[in-house]
């Protein structure tokens, strides 16, 4: 199982600047001379839909593992220019994230999987140097709708699923987004990369351990 630590964060962030640095140097050598729609200065509503790459970190303090899991992510965009070279472009998402692991106890295996629902409304800057390219950085707010918690052993199985009806588990959460898209006139390729900012734990009595979720996102998407 991998422990993610802000060490291990930090390498990961050094990672994902290289690949979209890679990315955009290929796509901007091989699409640099297509003549596509260039949407750069025009208003337009888009649907998209892929999966997250999740895990957790800032676990300090806490006896926990846990490896990354995949999700579904999908929903609109507006993306309202600013000129030629900027703009905002507010998202509203259904976003799955989560963690899973596995282990042995006495003798027997087990493996648990956990799973956050979430509405995510991203409010993000647009960059737009090229027609095929939109750099995007900004805030996230996160509204969790429920859980599922997933539990298989030789001995026992269970499966528990809530929807929040305290303030032990923070169910508003900030987070900080980047990422790429990459625009083939109506269709958009986008990469993002998620941290929150606050932990899960609201008023610090749940027994769930505290952590910040943390996941990367591939999308594809339709701009009409």
């Amino acid at each position: 199982m991998v422990f993610i630590n802000d060490i291990e964060m930090k390498k990961t962030m050094k990672k994902v600047i290289l690949v979209f640095a890679f990315a955009t140097f290929i796509f901007g050598s091989t699409f640099a001379q297509t003549n596509g729609t260039d949407f750069r200065q025009k208003l337009s509503f888009g649907i998209k839909g892929g999966a997250n790459y999740s895990n957790v970190y800032d676990t300090q303090g806490e006896q926990f593992n846990a490896d990354a899991k995949f999700g579904l992510a999908a929903g609109a965009f507006v993306a309202v220019p600013i000129g030629k070279y900027f703009g905002i472009q507010p998202e509203l998402l259904f976003s799955q994230r989560g963690y899973k692991g596995s282990g042995s106890l006495l003798g027997s295996d087990y493996s648990y999987t956990y799973t956050s629902n979430h509405i995510d409304v991203p409010l993000l800057i647009a960059i737009k140097p090229i027609p095929f390219l939109t750099i995007l950085a900004g805030p996230q707010y996160s509204f969790l709708i429920k859980d599922k918690y997933t539990f298989n052993s030789a001995i026992v199985n269970t499966e528990q699923e809530q929807v929040f009806e305290n303030d032990n588990i923070r169910k508003n959460t900030l987070s900080i987004l980047g990422g790429l898209d990459f625009n083939f006139s109506n269709f958009v390729i986008g990469t993002r990369v998620g941290w929150d900012i606050q932990s899960n734990k609201g008023d610090g009595t749940s027994e769930t351990p505290r952590y910040k979720n943390m996941w990367y996102q591939a999308t594809i998407g339709f701009r009409f």
